[in-house]
């Protein structure tokens, strides 16, 4: 099912021989652009009119009443609302311990410059509906943002026909877990429409306020439009096909990477799921076990599909070195590490959306109840930037605060700069003050 590369022996420039699903989002701005033009011209009308069209249902209404809210929370099963609380108790722990500190600097007498973090105003999150139900996506989402102190959060996910035009009720259970008040039965490029534009009904009240930042993963039909609106909102990131990278030396487990390979398989069909290891016999004893494996799992067709797709292989490299320069290279959303000795090896990893080391960390374990996040960087995006985390949400601004003295000890110094770059009247603007 998977596709081998023995790259043993040969000079193969790392980066030519990277696996990677592709992802044309120019191919889908045609279809996107006048749904957003739409979203921005009509607002809700518009969404109603997208909802029936693209999810088969047509919402009572694009906001969830708040009952509805609490209803769902209420039918949660015992076994999902513990796991939720666990996962919301573990995800405040850790996106705690990111809240950066302000700090106040002195540069000279008379001077103080402050740096401190503001958070955003408004922040409207994307959880997709599709092929698979997302209750962590919110968690993932609604944490560092509340963290943040983010005051006024968004939710929007899609219709679902069975739930009467509502989104799934898991996702609105998970929801009120955490006080999210403002959830909205709207999905895909027109969720990213509303974020941005704001929506008013035929009335002309407003529905749904626009927002400064657009967080969350979804389709190719998000991501576009959250590539379209971009400017207008800020977004957290154009999310693509899940993605697991396993480094294994011959210490490794073959059926554990087997699973872990299919657990991240099962997401979608343009999936990724490369193992790249120094060791021929464990490379063959993997392709034996996924093949053994896929065949009993739920969503196996879904599974083939990725794992036979070009996005897909098996690497066997001479060395851990080369192993790790292919790692860097390709910068995995998931990194897993299963060596003799891991810590020595993740030393060595810069690029990666989140390493997960040994045989009991598996990436799952991160998908729900490791406390870390989720939402990660896709496409080798991991080489310039990060998952989602409580400084998503944050602004650094300064504060600048300089006396009379403060102020006339660096007076020369800024009127000799402002005439080399031939601005003088900003020169000027500092000597009236000595006048």
């Amino acid at each position: 099912m998977l596709t081998l590369k023995d790259l043993r022996g040969s000079s193969v420039d790392a980066a030519s021989v990277l696996p990677r699903a592709s992802q044309d989002i120019s191919a889908t701005v045609e279809t996107v652009a006048p749904i957003l033009d739409d979203v921005r011209q009509h607002g809700v009308s518009a969404l109603l009119e997208y909802s029936e069209k693209f999810d088969g249902v047509r919402p009572p209404s694009i906001r969830v009443p708040a009952e509805k809210l609490r209803e769902a929370a209420e039918r949660l099963s015992a076994e999902v609302r513990d796991a939720l609380e666990t996962l919301i108790l573990r995800a405040r722990e850790v996106h705690n311990a990111q809240l950066p500190a302000a700090s106040v600097v002195s540069p000279g007498p008379d001077a103080q410059v402050t740096n401190r973090w503001a958070p955003i105003r408004r922040v409207g999150l994307y959880v997709p509906g599709g092929q698979a139900v997302y209750p962590s996506s919110v968690v993932m989402n609604v944490v560092p943002a509340q963290v943040a102190g983010v005051r006024s959060l968004a939710i929007a996910s899609p219709p679902q026909k069975d739930f009467g035009g509502l989104p799934h009720p898991t996702i609105l259970g998970a929801a009120h877990l955490l006080g999210i008040e403002e959830v909205y039965a709207v999905g895909g490029a027109q969720a990213v429409g509303m974020f941005a534009y704001g929506a008013r009904d035929e009335a002309g009240i407003q529905v749904c306020p626009p927002v400064s930042l657009i967080t969350g993963p979804g389709n190719i039909f998000v991501a576009t439009a959250k590539r379209a609106v971009q400017g207008v909102v800020g977004i957290d990131a154009e999310a693509g096909p899940t993605e697991i990278m396993v480094l294994a030396d011959e210490t490794a487990k073959a059926p554990l990477i087997a699973a872990d390979l299919i657990s991240q398989a099962e997401h979608d069909a343009l999936a990724a799921a490369v193992l790249v290891t120094t060791s021929m016999p464990l490379a063959e004893a993997v392709m034996a076990q996924v093949e053994v494996q896929a065949r009993s799992t739920r969503h196996a067709d879904r599974v083939k599909q990725a794992l036979t797709g070009s996005q897909s292989a098996v690497l066997v490299v001479d060395t851990m070195e080369q192993a790790v320069e292919i790692a860097n290279a390709y910068g995995a959303e998931h990194l897993e590490v299963m060596t003799a000795d891991d810590a020595a090896v993740v030393e060595e990893i810069h690029n990666a959306g989140a390493v997960f080391l040994g045989d009991f960390t598996p990436v799952s374990l991160g998908d729900y109840c490791a406390g870390s996040n989720h939402v990660l960087p896709t496409g080798g995006a991991s080489a310039y930037s990060s998952g989602l985390n409580v400084s998503s949400f944050l602004r650094s601004q300064q504060v600048i605060n300089y006396g009379e003295s403060g102020l006339r000890q660096v007076a020369a110094h800024v009127t000799a700069l402002a005439q080399a770059e031939g601005l003088p009247a900003h020169g000027e603007a500092v000597e009236a003050r000595f006048r």
